[in-house]
């Protein structure tokens, strides 16, 4: 299993945010957290992630613990925030993670994820200075660009404009058609049912459905929390 989750907890002071979560995700499949905002996803992502810790069960990644330095250069993450350095150029910030990450050639990597991105006209210019929508892509490209295995990505398409959505999507594909495992929260679900193979749904931090994404979900998003939740 590329990512397993095992009975965990996560209290915040006395209030537990994730109670007794349980699921597994396979190499080459696409999970979609869903469920309300407070439900726990940006929590589970964040252990996952190796940025917090549990405070009861385990998550392990590729067989590894979650917060293993070697175990997260194999992990791709996108947060609520960009995640890049304003005052370096494009450039610089993908070489700069391609070296953190241990890519073979930093220079290929980061022009060749410029290129895809859309940025290779201005890779030379500040972060500080782009549009959002080129931080975002720029985001994307520093995601992506070592081949993670596992792609954790929370609310990817909120504020992402029309190009970067289109971006983003076949990037997804690209990376599941390699075998890479994808596990991404989201309140957009026509755009995450596109691509999921499974769903697991939140509700009040508690696993309220997990499974094989159906048909009836993908043609009617709304279908999921009727059934096993609540908005």
């Amino acid at each position: 299993m590329a990512v397993a989750v095992e009975g965990v907890w996560k209290y915040f002071g006395d209030y537990p945010a994730l109670r007794d979560i349980s699921f597994t995700a396979s190499g080459g499949s696409c999970l979609a957290l869903v469920g309300r905002n407070g439900a726990g996803k940006t929590t589970l992502l964040r252990i996952l992630a190796g940025l917090s810790a549990a405070s009861r069960g385990r998550a392990t990644i590729f067989g590894g613990d979650a917060r293993d330095p070697g175990t997260r250069r194999r992990t791709g993450y996108i947060g609520h925030g960009i995640a890049v350095y304003d005052e370096l150029s494009a450039r610089e910030n993908l070489e700069l993670f391609a070296r953190l990450y241990g890519v073979a050639d930093p220079a290929e990597a980061a022009s060749d994820w410029l290129e895809r991105t859309g940025l290779a006209a201005v890779g030379d210019g500040l972060a500080r200075e782009f549009s959002r929508g080129m931080r975002q892509r720029l985001a994307i490209a520093r995601a992506f660009l070592h081949a993670p295995g596992l792609m954790l990505l929370d609310e990817p398409f909120t504020s992402l404009d029309d190009r970067a959505i289109a971006l983003m999507q076949e990037l997804l594909r690209q990376a599941l058609a390699r075998g890479a495992t994808v596990v991404m929260s989201t309140h957009q679900l026509r755009e995450a049912l596109e691509l999921a193979t499974h769903v697991c749904l939140l509700v009040r931090g508690r696993g309220g459905h997990f499974g094989e994404r159906t048909a009836e979900m993908a043609g009617d998003p709304g279908y999921l929390y009727r059934q096993y939740g609540e908005l």
